[in-house]
C-alpha cells in the first residue's frame, strides 16, 4: 500500500499519475486531428441526430485570432535606465523570472480577459548577494486576482489573490497593501468556487498583519485599454456581436450544404399509419421513410409519388460570411490581411498601409503596459534591496510593426551616415538591452584592436634629432 500523505515519493506518484491519465483522452484526440484522422462526418439517422453537435460545428474562432494578433506584436526586450543604458541587475531579474516568455502570459489574459497581472514577492530558494531573497515574478489571472484604487490618487491602493488548494481543499486569500499583507483560509474545504459569505474565511496570520518593506503595492495590474471611469474589456469587446452572427450564417450555410448533400424529400398519395399513445392519448404518425445512402422507398398506394426539393445555392452564405469577417476585423482595428482571400501580389507598402490602425492600437498597448513592467521593476528593485528608482526607467519594446531585414539595415546605415551612436542604431534596429551592450563592446574591441595595428607614427623633428645638413651651419649642430 502506497502512503498518500501529502508531498511524499508515494503521493507524488499517485497525483502525477492520475493527472497524466486525465489528459490521455485529449491527447488521443489531438493527434488524431494532427495526423489528419478526425472523426468521420455523421450521415442523417433521424429528425433529432445531435443537433447539439451540429451547432457545435459551427462556431469559427475569431475572438481568439483578434486578441493573439496584438499579442504577437507585444513583446518587451528588457529595461534599461534612463539614458538608455542596459541595467545589470534588471536584465539579471527579468532572466530569471523568464519574463521573455512569462510577459506572453499577461498580455493574452489582458487581450481575452481584459486584464492580467504581475505579482512580485520573494523567492523561497534563491538569495541576493546581500541575502535578502531574490525577487520572484509570477504571471497572475483575474480569476485569482482584482486590485482596487484609491479614487483620490488613482493609484493602486488594496489588492487582493484567492485561489483553491487541490492539495488540501481549502481556499486561501492574501489582502495586500503597500506595507502589509493579511493571509485567510475558508474554515472547510470548498471547490473552485471559493465562498465569499462572512462566515467562510477566518484569520490565519499574526495579528498586525506580515509586513513587507517593498513600500508599495506587490500586485500590478495590466489593464487593457481602459476608458476613463469604464472597466476594461477584451479586445473583441466590440466585435462579439458579429461574432454570434458569424456563428449564425454558418449555422445556416451548413444546415443548406446538408438539405443539398441529402435534399428534403416530399410524398404524395401514401397513406401513412397512425397510433394512438395509450399514456398521453396522442396521436403520431409512423414515418417510415428514413432518409440514407442505403435505403429504399416503397410505397403500396396506387397513386404514390416520391420527390425531392431542388438544391441550395450556397454563394450567398459565403459573400455574407467574407463580409461578416471584414468587419469585424475593421472594426477591431485588425490587420484585413489576415483573411487574405482576395489579396494577390501584396506589396510591403500595401501591407504597411493596412497595418497603420493596427500598430497604432498595439503602440497604445505598450505605452500603457510599459508603466507596469517599471512598476514590476521597481518592486523587484524594492525586494533585492537595490536603491535604484526603477519609475524612472525605459522599457525597450520590439517594433510592432513588421519590417523588413533590408528595410532594417537601410535605416540603419542612414543613421549612421548622420552620427548616430551605435547603440542608439542597434536600438533602432530592435535589439535587446543585452544584445546592445554585445554589439557595443564588440564594436569597441575590434576597434582597440584595428588601431593596435597600425604602425606608430615617425617622431616630430627636434633640435636633438636634426640632421647634419638641416642645422644651418650652426656650430656644435
Amino acid at each position: 500500500m502506497l502512503d498518500e500523505t501529502p508531498d511524499t515519493p508515494d503521493w507524488w506518484l499517485l497525483r502525477l499519475g492520475r493527472k497524466m491519465r486525465r489528459r490521455e483522452r485529449l491527447l488521443d484526440e489531438w493527434w488524431r486531428y494532427y495526423r489528419g484522422r478526425p472523426p468521420l462526418p455523421e450521415l442523417p439517422k433521424n429528425a433529432e441526430q445531435a443537433f447539439m453537435d451540429f451547432q457545435r460545428k459551427s462556431r469559427t474562432n475569431f475572438c481568439q485570432l483578434i486578441s493573439n494578433a496584438s499579442v504577437h506584436r507585444l513583446l518587451a526586450l528588457g529595461v534599461t535606465g534612463p539614458d538608455g543604458t542596459p541595467d545589470t541587475a534588471a536584465s539579471r531579474w527579468w532572466q530569471q523570472n523568464r519574463l521573455d516568455s512569462r510577459q506572453k502570459l499577461v498580455w493574452r489574459l489582458a487581450m481575452s480577459q481584459s486584464v492580467g497581472y504581475m505579482l512580485v514577492g520573494g523567492h523561497p530558494r534563491r538569495t541576493e548577494e546581500n541575502g535578502r531573497p531574490s525577487p520572484l515574478v509570477t504571471p497572475e489571472h483575474p480569476r485569482e486576482c482584482i486590485v482596487e484604487y484609491d479614487p483620490e490618487t488613482d493609484e493602486p491602493y488594496v489588492g487582493l489573490k484567492a485561489y483553491w488548494d487541490d492539495v488540501d481543499g481549502y481556499g486561501y486569500a492574501v489582502v495586500m497593501f503597500d506595507d502589509v499583507v493579511f493571509p485567510y483560509r475558508t474554515k472547510e474545504r470548498c471547490g473552485r468556487r471559493l465562498p465569499w459569505g462572512p462566515d467562510s474565511w477566518e484569520w490565519v496570520g499574526g495579528d498586525q498583519g506580515e509586513p513587507h518593506d517593498l513600500g508599495m503595492l506587490p500586485l500590478v495590474e495590466f489593464a487593457r485599454m481602459p476608458d476613463l471611469g469604464e472597466d476594461p474589456e477584451p479586445e473583441f469587446a466590440g466585435v462579439m456581436d458579429i461574432q454570434d452572427r458569424l456563428n449564425l450564417g454558418i449555422l445556416s450555410r451548413m444546415s443548406a450544404s446538408r438539405n443539398a448533400g441529402f435534399p428534403q424529400k416530399w410524398i404524395k398519395g401514401h397513406k401513412f399509419a397512425k397510433k394512438k399513445d395509450p399514456v398521453s392519448g396522442l396521436i403520431t404518425v409512423e414515418q417510415p421513410f428514413v432518409p440514407g445512402p442505403g435505403v429504399v422507398w416503397v410505397s403500396e398506394g396506387e397513386n404514390a409519388q416520391f420527390g425531392q426539393l431542388g438544391a441550395a445555392d450556397l454563394s450567398g452564405f459565403l459573400k455574407e460570411h467574407a463580409s461578416d469577417v471584414r468587419d469585424m476585423l475593421i472594426l477591431s482595428q485588425t490587420p484585413t490581411y489576415y483573411y487574405a482571400a482576395d489579396l494577390v501580389n501584396v506589396s510591403a507598402d500595401t501591407v504597411g498601409a493596412l497595418d497603420i490602425l493596427h500598430v497604432a492600437k498595439v503602440r497604445e498597448h505598450i505605452a500603457s503596459f510599459g508603466e507596469g513592467i517599471e512598476t514590476v521593476m521597481a518592486l523587484c528593485a524594492a525586494q533585492a534591496g537595490v536603491p535604484e528608482d526603477y519609475t524612472e526607467a525605459e522599457v525597450r519594446w520590439a517594433n510592432p510593426a513588421h519590417v523588413s531585414l533590408a528595410m532594417k539595415a537601410d535605416a540603419a546605415t542612414k543613421l549612421k551616415s548622420i552620427g548616430y551612436p551605435l547603440d542608439v542604431v542597434a536600438e533602432e534596429m530592435g535589439e535587446t538591452p543585452a544584445m546592445v551592450r554585445r554589439i557595443t563592446a564588440g564594436a569597441a574591441s575590434q576597434a582597440l584592436l584595428a588601431a593596435s595595428l597600425l604602425p606608430a607614427p615617425a617622431a616630430a623633428p627636434t633640435a636633438g634629432n636634426l640632421p647634419d645638413d638641416d642645422t644651418g651651419g650652426i656650430p656644435g649642430g
